[in-house]
């Protein structure tokens, strides 16, 4: 991690000139230690928060798909400017530096190029969600909506990606997991998107393929975090909290699994949109305790 390194050279510069004794070395010492931990922590934040922005260009998609169904609309427009304001805060935060969300300013060049990108789709995208916020669900912003949620969502990914290669190889094994088990985190919301914009009638076949693939790669994601998934970089976990924190996950997502293979009834669409909130909030459990965990 070349900010790690840095770090770590300065500190070892001041060592280099040091006359003082012992103790004084030690104190030196232990600053970097300090350094270092401060700075692979404020890596694991930024794979974690950018991870978190996947999650939210699906939340806005699925609140405004959820307020064109009717469903819950006054508190889904509350939610979605909500979720707005987040992404919008979180994104420039990963550039420039968030104190109050404890983000560090991008590492590099290249990684705050690309949120430039994720910048610009933003730009573009907002308006359509303000617009369903604002009251107004036609059918044409709806359909915008499903169709550039998703290069947002790859922009998005492309980043976090970006954040994952800069912890380099001594953390990257819990860079790859932190990444993982956040973009679990989105795919909640990416499969309830999708259950919606079948039930909508918006390119429903290709959606019901898509809801299989998610369901299908949540469902593997989370088993590799618990006990491993060679092919997805995943070593699983032997730490019991985790484990017990995924198990958790595990009980909502056997509950939640069978609601995406009914039909659209309202009884449904509302048991999907009351019980993806809670999946949500147990995986961001389990991204948190990774992230403390570095």
């Amino acid at each position: 991690m070349k900010k790690i390194l840095a770090a770590a050279m300065t500190c070892a510069a001041l060592i280099s000139g040091l006359t003082a004794a012992g103790a004084q070395s030690l104190d030196i010492m232990s600053q970097i230690g300090e350094i270092v931990e401060k700075s692979s922590n404020e890596l694991a934040v930024q794979i974690n928060l950018s991870g978190k922005q996947r999650m939210l260009t699906q939340k806005m998609s699925k609140e405004s798909f959820l307020i064109a169904l009717g469903i819950d609309p006054d508190a889904n427009r509350a939610n979605l400017k909500k979720t707005m304001a987040l992404f919008d805060r979180t994104l420039k935060g990963l550039k420039n530096g968030d104190e109050g969300l404890k983000l560090a300013k991008a590492p590099n060049a290249k990684i705050a190029a690309q949120l430039d990108v994720v910048m610009k789709l933003w730009k573009t995208f907002q308006p359509l969600v303000a617009k369903v916020a604002a009251g107004s669900a036609d059918a044409a912003t709806l359909t915008a909506i499903a169709k550039n949620n998703l290069p947002l969502l790859r922009e998005m990914n492309k980043a976090v990606k970006m954040f994952e290669k800069a912890a380099g190889a001594d953390t990257g094994e819990l860079a790859v997991v932190i990444n993982l088990s956040g973009r679990q985190r989105m795919l909640t919301q990416k499969m309830t998107k999708e259950y919606l914009l079948i039930a909508l009638g918006i390119d429903p076949d290709a959606n019901r393929a898509n809801l299989k693939k998610t369901m299908a790669l949540f469902d593997r994601t989370l088993k590799g975090l618990l006990d491993g998934d060679p092919e997805q970089g995943l070593p699983g976990t032997k730490d019991e909290k985790i484990r017990a924190q995924l198990k958790k996950v595990m009980a909502l997502w056997a509950n939640f699994a069978p609601l995406l293979k009914k039909p659209a009834t309202p009884e449904t669409l509302r048991a999907i949109a009351q019980d993806n909130l809670p999946l949500l909030a147990e995986m961001n459990r389990a991204v948190k305790m990774y992230e403390q965990s570095w």
